[in-house]
């Protein structure tokens, strides 16, 4: 069976199988902490220490912004934030989690989509980060940018998990899998007026130990399987479960990179 056309089960499923999905839905999905997957799947981590070179930014910086928060996990792990802290986050869940956990913070939680301009006057912040953003916006980055203002992410790159995403929905065009890649980062930014300061990429491995993990998983990372849900995808669920089982764990590889950009002093003027 193609793994684009899902339809009902033709073997029964085992009792082990039903355990584990329902544990996976019943998986709570709001923000961006991952303890549940403890013992259940791995992710290697990039060698940049994203979080810790963040806090090390944020302790120098006056102003700094946080766009598209998730539930503001990644930023309260900083030790000291700047007098003026904001937050962005679209989803309202997520805005509730991130701003009970970063209010007593001292730092601000604004609900604001992630696809709309961003709620700030020009020049409002001399450093803004992000950790997976779902799409850099950056006329509106460079815009809220003081000069000499710094830009400072972890960005997901092209084809992460694509292992994943191609069982479930079939081989996937290469537009489809460029699309986040660094070269195309780079190109916006500069077309933004932003200068690159520093640009990494790497590709990590990922196991996933049982069915529960991958089901809780597209439930939380949407854009991975877009629409997923357990009933539509049973047959490639119980396929998977009985391939795990049979063979150990599901490998497939997150793809990510570090990316720095100064807005200048001065505008470049146009030839």
């Amino acid at each position: 069976m193609s793994p684009t056309t899902p339809s009902t089960p033709s073997i029964p499923s085992t009792p082990a199988f039903e355990e584990l999905v329902a544990e996976g839905e019943a998986a709570p999905t709001e923000g961006w902490d991952f303890s549940w997957f403890e013992g259940r799947a791995t992710e290697e981590r990039p060698s940049w220490g994203y979080a810790r070179a963040m806090g090390e930014r944020l302790a120098r910086a006056e102003a700094a912004l946080d766009i598209q928060t998730g539930g503001g996990e990644v930023l309260a792990s900083a030790r000291e934030l700047p007098r003026l802290t904001v937050a962005t986050e679209g989803w309202p869940p997520n805005v509730a989690k991130a701003t009970a956990l970063l209010h007593p913070r001292g730092a601000v939680v604004v609900a604001s989509l992630e696809d709309a301009p961003l709620p700030f006057g020009d020049a409002a912040f001399d450093l803004v980060v992000s950790r997976h953003p779902v799409t850099a916006h950056w006329p509106e980055i460079a815009r809220v940018l003081a000069p000499g203002g710094t830009y400072f992410a972890q960005h997901v790159g092209p084809g992460s998990a694509y292992e994943l995403v191609e069982y479930f929905l079939g081989p996937q065009p290469e537009a489809n899998r460029n699309v986040r890649h660094p070269d195309r980062e780079r190109a916006g930014a500069e077309a933004a007026g932003l200068e690159i300061v520093d640009l990494r990429a790497e590709r990590l491995r990922m196991e996933f130990h049982d069915i529960g993990a991958v089901v809780h998983f597209l439930r939380k990372v949407v854009w991975m399987v877009p629409g997923f849900t357990v009933e539509q995808y049973r047959t490639r669920l119980l396929d998977l479960h009985e391939r795990i089982v049979a063979e150990g764990p599901f490998v497939a590889h997150s793809s990510r990179h570090l990316i720095e950009a100064r807005r200048p002093q001065r505008a470049r003027r146009k030839p």
